[in-house]
């Protein structure tokens, strides 16, 4: 289909081509069927994404962006160029994603006059989330910038759309920012495309195991998990705790590659490296566990659990608490607190007949909440398309 069978155009901004792919396909998918020319916008790619968003029948447009860069010149040229690409091809819509994007995307559409600017706030970030020792002072002062940055691009955005209730009132609420009249919008979980995720009974004739499914990062709650299972196996040795996620070796709150060999190597965890199976994996494990106090919108990890059919124990903090009803689907804990982490795993080990019947409860919730395509619908009525 060429572009002039199109009668409308969107740009949707986000920043690496894999993550728009995995997370963005169902909402490209729904605006082509909806008649509109999508140009998605990448900074961080190769070719093999770039063809895979192409083969949704999306146009491609790469940019540069340094997503964790604090140098404004460079932020700057980021946004002329991306005004020269909205100059260029005159969308009707201007939709951006993460930090970087809204605003200078957002700000972007602004002077090139788009008719419709919005952007989705997946969650606050680390700039927002609060460790057991406090925050850096370069976390405090880049939180500074962002609010700063929000306070000037929000008034002008036609909607802003986070993924849950308290994101809004901890950002334009508690900072006084401005925004239009009715901009400010909840959309809920993202959602998965549920044919991807089938339900999947556990075999309670196998050893309980217990999965983490994250970046191994302190926020992450990789911390309270490793904890947990060295106190957890101390009593039921034949207990399985798996690992799965990436080594951020940059950051400082992650666990280093030198303590993962060691876990490893002590029998406490599993892990089996980078994998592009992970729901299968998932399937193979009895309790889906995210103890994060990271300023999630609304997890996709435990989504993925639910729908598989997964109970979930995770933390009772803004994002992850919208995806669990506590005693029903999993369990809510609060942040840091490894000793109601083990009371909740151990539950699970002593109740086995309860994995299959909260992961049930979870399934059903999964196919009420987290359906992509009434998401979508949802989302393009806040759209106005």
């Amino acid at each position: 289909m060429s572009e002039l069978d199109f009668s409308s155009k969107i740009f949707i901004i986000g920043t690496t081509a894999s993550n728009l792919y995995l997370f963005r396909k169902d909402f490209i998918i729904s605006c082509i069927n909806k008649g509109y020319q999508v140009y998605a916008l990448v900074s961080e790619y190769d070719n093999a994404w770039l063809d895979k968003i192409k083969s949704l029948g999306a146009e491609v447009i790469t940019y540069k962006l340094s997503r964790a860069g604090l140098n404004p010149l460079i932020d700057i040229k980021s946004m002329l160029e991306i005004k020269s690409y909205i100059h260029k091809y005159q969308p009707d819509i201007v939709f951006s994603f993460f930090t970087k994007p809204v605003i200078y995307g957002s700000l972007a559409a602004k002077l090139a006059k788009t008719p419709k600017v919005v952007g989705m706030i997946e969650g606050l970030g680390s700039p927002f989330t609060q460790h057991p020792t406090g925050q850096t002072l370069k976390m405090k002062f880049i939180k500074f910038v962002q609010v700063s940055l929000y306070r000037m691009v929000f008034p002008f955005l036609d909607k802003i759309i986070f993924l849950n209730e308290d994101d809004p009132k901890d950002l334009v609420k508690k900072h006084n920012i401005s925004t239009k009249d009715n901009a400010v919008q909840v959309l809920g979980p993202i959602g998965l495309n549920l044919k991807d995720y089938p339900l999947k009974e556990w075999d309670d004739t196998r050893s309980i195991s217990f999965i983490f499914v994250a970046r191994l990062l302190a926020e992450k709650g990789i911390y309270e998990y490793v904890e947990a299972a060295k106190i957890v196996k101390n009593k039921y040795p034949n207990v399985c705790f798996k690992v799965i996620g990436g080594i951020d070796s940059e950051n400082p709150y992650g666990l280093s590659k030198q303590a993962l060999e060691k876990l490893v190597s002590l029998d406490i965890i599993e892990y089996p490296g980078f994998v592009n199976n992970v729901v299968e994996y998932i399937e193979k494990s009895a309790v889906f566990v995210l103890p994060s106090y990271y300023r999630e919108g609304v997890p996709r990890s435990t989504q993925e659990a639910m729908a598989i059919g997964r109970p979930v124990i995770t933390t009772n903090v803004p994002g992850c608490k919208d995806t669990v009803i506590d005693e029903i689907t999993g369990f809510l804990i609060p942040k840091w607190d490894t000793e109601a982490l083990v009371s909740k795993m151990i539950y699970f080990i002593e109740h086995p007949d309860q994995i299959n019947i909260m992961g049930y409860q979870g399934y059903l919730y999964a196919q009420k909440k987290f359906d992509a395509n009434k998401v979508n619908s949802k989302l393009f009525e806040i759209l106005g398309i």
